[in-house]
């Protein structure tokens, strides 16, 4: 049986559970302590540089130092002996969930507010870090992770700075451009950085929670880097219209070219987003203000001053930072950082070069608002490849462009592709289903959620007054944001008057007064009451019902009582002459 491998005589690893770009994520176990840790190891090529096993010490300890909830802990650091490079490695905190990166890679959407809150969480673990003098230089979706129960833990502090403090040759920049799309301008132009470099990249995490793509996209990091230092992203309402303003004047404040823009720490960033959790306005502008663009001309290079920095946030050059050899450690820090400006500037220059010098570069032709055939044959005739890309949009018309990609006006090389935003009309939405609510109610829902509504009253219907009985379209059925919902309403109803104990002509009147035309008559036998008198009705009398509904009135009708007719006597016969005699006759005999 294979033993399993062993760092410090500690760390018992189990199995990887992530890979980047310069290191390995093991899940191990602490033998000493028995608990699961995840230890990452470095690349050998890296582990090879004097000067980045130094910073990196250093740059571990202080992300150790970082007690924070929301931070991922830093238990231990060291260095695997049994590897000739003397690999080292960093033991952190095992949080059992998920990045953001693989959250985004299943086609994840998420709720506008669940996104901020997901920001709010990375936001409080950088506010921890900025006032503790940390600046993380690399936030990213692979750099947060989300636990089981929906925690925000952000990893990593710390060891961007020791990695891009290393970075002297092509292949090592290209591994740190290797997150191009999150990065901030100054780290593009190879500046120093503070914390608003951070938030920056935040901006950019935001973006892509709220849209699903980044900010940018390009086919080169360079291509991407260049975007992030002249280009301005397109809004991400423009992309998703259900995505509300207040994100979008978060989202571009945090992206402003120059730092002076920004919120101008966490804590202010957060400040907006409670507020736009809370449903109070943002203190961002619903329209941000971006720094004019320069173009570059076929030699121009980037070259700019440093950004203003937060006191206590900036990176500078530290004491003791040398490699060995002559000229002194502040000289060799100091060419450290000659060396990488200007192989950034370098590159950046290149592309500028290619862009609008070897090649000729072109403007993005104003086509927004226009039919997106008309657009595309200008995009074309530019010398530009269209590319369609539908939205729901229930301000623009369907098939008008919205926007482009890079923006309208841009200088870009020809053959560049553009991508055209174009409307699909209006957004589908679910129709609520409103039957059995009242109209009122239902009006209520319906036109909440975007419908026109019609009534119509269902004469045959018995249900309770003004109640909806059906609906066209029916409910769960996708319909046009703005069209029309037919509901079907019960007719009005009215209190059904006492009529007992009055004549039925009476009663009629009284009952069609209250708007109760349909009266049927049910006759009763009453002795001692007279006909036509009511005895009995229904519904009964206080019931408030549709006037629609026949009431029954129990009506009394007796049967006529027979005369009687006198029985006449039978006479008694009067004696005559001959039964006399006879009768004599007989007695004496």
């Amino acid at each position: 049986m294979t033993q399993p491998r062993l760092l410090g005589g500690r760390y018992e690893l189990d199995g990887i559970v992530g890979r980047g770009g310069m290191a390995e994520v093991f899940r191990a176990r602490d033998i000493r302590l028995d608990r699961i840790v995840a230890v990452k190891t470095l690349r050998e090529d890296l582990a090879r540089d004097a000067t980045f096993q130094a910073r990196f010490r250093r740059e571990a300890q202080s992300a150790a130092s970082l007690n924070h909830p929301s931070i991922v802990a830093v238990y231990d650091t060291g260095e695997d002996m049994s590897e000739p490079a003397h690999v080292p490695y960093i033991v952190m905190e095992y949080v059992d969930g998920r990045t953001l990166r693989d959250l985004l890679r299943d086609d994840r959407r998420l709720l506008p507010e669940r996104a901020l809150e997901i920001t709010d969480g990375v936001l409080r673990a950088l506010d921890y870090s900025h006032r503790n003098g940390i600046v993380h230089r690399d936030i990213k979706p692979g750099n947060v992770m989300l636990t089981r129960t929906g925690e925000v833990k952000v990893m990593d502090f710390g060891i961007a700075r020791a990695v891009s403090d290393a970075q002297a040759t092509m292949t090592q920049t290209a591994q740190v451009i290797g997150t191009a799309q999150y990065l901030s301008p100054e780290q593009a132009r190879g500046e120093r950085v503070d914390a608003r470099s951070d938030l920056y990249s935040t901006g950019c995490l935001l973006y892509e929670l709220l849209t699903g793509r980044p900010p940018f996209l390009g086919d080169s990091p360079v291509a991407i880097a260049y975007q992030h230092v002249r280009e301005n992203p397109v809004p991400p309402s423009q992309l998703d219209p259900d995505i509300p303003a207040w994100a979008d004047s978060i989202v571009l404040r945090a992206m402003a070219k120059d730092p002076a823009d920004r919120y101008q720490s966490a804590a202010d960033m957060r400040t907006d987003i409670q507020r736009a959790l809370s449903g109070v306005p943002v203190a961002a502008p619903r329209t941000m203000g971006y720094a004019a663009t320069q173009r570059m001309g076929g030699g121009a290079t980037m070259a700019a001053g440093p950004t203003r920095a937060i006191p206590g946030y900036e990176y500078g050059p530290e004491e003791g930072d040398y490699t060995e050899g002559g000229g002194g450690p502040r000289r060799r820090t100091w060419l450290w950082w000659v060396l990488g400006a200007l192989l950034v500037l370098a590159v950046l220059g290149g592309v500028a070069y290619a862009f609008f010098g070897g090649s000729g570069g072109v403007a993005v032709p104003q086509v927004s608002g226009l039919p997106v055939k008309q657009a595309t044959e200008q995009v074309t005739h530019a010398g530009l490849v269209p590319k369609e890309h539908d939205v729901a949009n229930a301000s623009v018309q369907k098939g008008i462009v919205i926007s482009t990609n890079p923006a309208n006006g841009s200088l870009v090389a020809r053959g560049t592709t553009v991508t055209l935003i174009v409307s699909n009309g209006a957004p589908k939405v679910k129709v609520p289903d409103v039957v059995h609510q009242s109209d009122t109610n239902a009006k209520n829902t319906l036109e909440n959620a975007g419908f026109q509504v019609k009534e119509e009253t269902d004469q045959n219907s018995t249900a309770p007054p003004n109640t909806v009985v059906r609906q066209n379209p029916q409910a769960g059925t996708l319909a046009a944001h703005g069209a029309t919902v037919t509901i079907f309403v019960s007719p009005g109803g009215a209190q059904v008057p006492n009529v007992i104990n009055q004549q039925v002509d009476a009663a009629r009147a009284e009952l069609a007064s209250q708007g109760f035309n349909n009266v049927q008559i049910d006759e009763v036998s009453s002795p001692g009451l007279p006909d036509g008198t009511v005895v009995q009705q229904s519904p009964q009398a206080g019931t408030t019902i549709p006037t629609s509904t026949t009431i029954i009135l129990n009506v009394v009708k007796n049967q006529p009582t027979p005369t009687p007719t006198p029985s006449t006597p039978t006479p008694t016969p009067t004696p005559t002459a001959t039964s006399t005699a006879t009768a004599t006759g007989t007695t004496g005999g």
